[in-house]
């Protein structure tokens, strides 16, 4: 135990001494620094504002630089600043670090371009000028894992001053700094070790936790950590250094794995609960994946009566049930393996999204105008089809469609129930994203089975065919009303590319619309005559892709906030502002394609007595809107054990820890909560 002491001590020592004689003997920077650092600002500010600055490190292949607690080696970044008079700078602002372990040495590193932001705030009154110089002389640490160079550098930028576009790259560097706990955790030392309880979600699962203590002098960086599960809190011991400081107070980032990003924590000494159940290293337990294996298959199931699912399996029940398809099992298999293959997709593409950093969720495509164009014109064209203007034979009650239609009715089917996000499925796509990348995918799979199921069963099991209604001109009848749940599908898609693209960009996709019906209804003409319709179905076909490559850019509408509940727009600032003053915060996790997430508002938000109960107790309302891709929602969801809308959190008065509400709000549960 005494040697690593020893051995940081050496290290620091030698980084310090470096550092002074290079500081002492170099005016510039070396032409072979191994870390390339730039100087950014975010964007054009008023006098007073903040305005945010980015150190962007960028180390050659095989080099490091190192956190804002190096651990038993390495040295951080120093920064001395030349600032406009009036000016003040706040705490450098860190990503969330990697673990390097070399010859028994724990470094707390990153081997990756990362930036660390620093607030800046200026002073109201800046002499008129429209451009602010500023510079900063910085210096670090850069090393392989054999060799250490300390490097300086003495960097330029300017502030402007007025209005205009800001750097979309702060979005995704903020999105990398560790979210911060809105409470306190608490600490104790005891039997060599320091205990640290933090409050965490039970749904929320970790793929390879590790406790980064800003705290310095306290702990054994290289000493093996446990982490114990206790409800809703997080328990993690880490042995003691061999001569700990007794801190008044612990601070750190708890890392939750490979690109599963951290959360800041600030722990004051308490009680720590004992017992609990042991996690590890290996990503998750047996229970934890069975659970959202089980979870995704019965949101799965549920998603089957979403109106945009529903007529669909409606449809091809009914076409077995008419006893046209000669191969009831042989469709049955490819119908489920196009919705398990489309759920599969949907769900790798966001694990790799993921994985290079982007802050995307469940359903993420529905954040982007182009799929929602597609989507619309998909659902514009199925409504016509249950309308009788032309015939799609994977949708139809007359004849079968054979493996390959219903192949591509499955797919289908899976893509547009992504927005139904289910009461069954919040815990298990959550988990999806802690997980490893196999066992994610196995939840996607289970999604997929359980919204393949209906159909599966009726092609292996002739009994339940028996049960379906006799067949008849009804059908027909029957398939026309399914136009119906269609079109309101298609009303809500066009609504929802107003909001994600703007105005000019849904009038045009409108159009795209209407003219796609026009080549359609010829379509229904040539079939009804007996004539071939592959030129018309390919003119049809170069109608909607050619439309949406065609579309203008998107312009997303601005829609004032508030409704009945005057609800601000969440921000963790504003959460942090309203708990701060003891008041108790309902905040909501929303957008506009997510089923569930309106008809809750509808029945059990916007109303009259919640209005009266939350008035009555001072309740702070935050609503976060993720109709549109928003990196810091992202980032808070998933903090929260969430890979997607709705969510509901509860904080009372106080101090006290929040509660999490169930995705199906009953009307007077709101009215009903206690403030205390």
């Amino acid at each position: 135990m005494p040697a690593k002491p020893t051995l940081r001590t050496i290290a620091m020592f030698v980084t310090a001494l470096w550092l002074s004689l290079l500081a002492a003997l170099s005016p510039a920077q070396a032409a072979s620094n191994h870390m390339r650092a730039t100087l950014l600002a975010e964007g054009p500010v008023q006098p007073g504002d903040t305005v945010m600055l980015a150190l962007l490190m960028q180390p050659e292949a095989g080099w490091h630089g190192y956190w804002s607690n190096p651990g038993d080696a390495g040295y951080g970044l120093a920064l001395d600043w030349s600032l406009p008079s009036g000016a003040t700078t706040g705490a450098m602002q860190f990503p969330v670090p990697q673990t390097l372990l070399v010859q028994g040495l724990m470094n707390h590193v990153y081997e990756h371009a990362y930036a660390v932001l620093v607030p800046i705030k200026l002073p109201q009154d800046v002499g008129g000028a429209s451009q602010l110089p500023i510079s900063v002389k910085a210096q670090w640490l850069v090393c392989t894992e054999s060799i250490c160079v300390p490097e300086r550098a003495e960097l330029q930028g300017t502030i402007t001053i007025g209005s205009g576009a800001k750097d979309a790259r702060f979005e995704q560097w903020r999105a990398s700094l560790p979210a911060p706990l809105d409470r306190s955790g608490s600490f104790a030392l005891a039997n060599n070790a320091l205990r640290v309880a933090l409050p965490f979600p039970a749904s929320a699962s970790l793929e390879t936790p590790h406790l980064f203590l800003s705290t310095e002098r306290l702990a054994d960086y290289a000493a093996p950590q446990r982490f114990f599960r206790n409800g809703d809190t997080l328990v993690v011991e880490v042995p003691l250094s061999t001569s700990p400081a007794t801190p008044a107070k612990v601070e750190g980032v708890l890392a939750m794995g490979k690109d599963a990003g951290g959360i800041a924590f600030t722990a004051l000494p308490g009680t720590v609960p004992e017992g609990g159940t042991q996690i590890g290293g290996a990503a998750f337990s047996l229970t934890v994946l069975g659970l959202a294996l089980l979870g995704a298959f019965v949101g799965g199931l549920v998603l089957n009566v979403m109106p945009c699912v529903f007529p669909v399996l409606s449809l091809k029940a009914l076409a077995l049930a008419r006893g046209n398809s000669h191969n009831a099992r042989g469709e049955a298999l490819a119908y489920t393996a196009g919705v398990v293959l489309a759920c599969l997709a949907l769900g790798g593409v966001m694990l790799a999204l993921r994985a290079s950093g982007e802050q995307v969720g469940w359903a993420f495509q529905l954040q982007e105008p182009g799929v929602v164009a597609v989507l619309l014109l998909l659902a514009v064209a199925m409504t016509a089809n249950f309308a009788g203007l032309f015939e799609l034979p994977g949708l139809s009650v007359e004849r079968g469609a054979g493996p390959s239609g219903a192949f591509g009715t499955g797919l289908l089917a899976a893509f547009i129930a992504t927005p139904c996000t289910g009461p069954f499925m919040a815990a298990a796509m959550g988990a999806a994203l802690v997980l490893p990348w196999w066992a994610a995918l196995g939840v996607f799979a289970a999604l997929g089975l359980g919204l393949a199921l209906p159909f599966l069963a009726l092609g292996f099991v002739p009994a339940l065919r028996l049960l379906l209604p006799k067949p008849g001109a009804w059908m027909e009848r029957f398939r026309r009303w399914m136009a119906l749940p269609m079109g309101l599908t298609a009303l809500a898609l066009a609504w929802l590319a107003w909001r994600v693209g703007g105005q000019t960009f849904t009038v045009v996709l409108i159009a795209i619309a209407v003219v796609l019906l026009g080549a359609l209804a010829a379509v229904g003409v040539t079939q009804r005559k007996g004539q071939s319709t592959v030129k018309l179905i390919a003119i049809a076909a170069l109608i909607a892709i050619g439309g949406v490559i065609g579309l203008p850019p998107a312009t997303p509408a601005q829609i004032a906030e508030g409704g009945l509940l005057n609800a601000r727009p969440f921000s963790e600032a504003a959460l942090a502002e309203a708990r701060k003053a003891g008041k108790p915060v309902f905040a909501y996790f929303t957008a506009d394609w997510c089923l569930s997430c309106k008809v809750n508002e509808s029945t059990s938000i916007e109303r009259e007595t919640t209005r009266a109960a939350f008035e009555k107790a001072g309740v702070v309302v935050l609503v976060g809107d993720w109709t549109r891709r928003d990196p810091a929602i992202t980032k808070f969801l998933t903090a929260q054990g969430a890979a997607g809308v709705p969510l509901y959190l509860w904080y009372p008065a106080g101090k006290g820890d929040p509660r999490q509400l169930p995705q199906v709000l009953t009307p007077d549960l709101l009215a009903g909560l206690p403030v205390e």
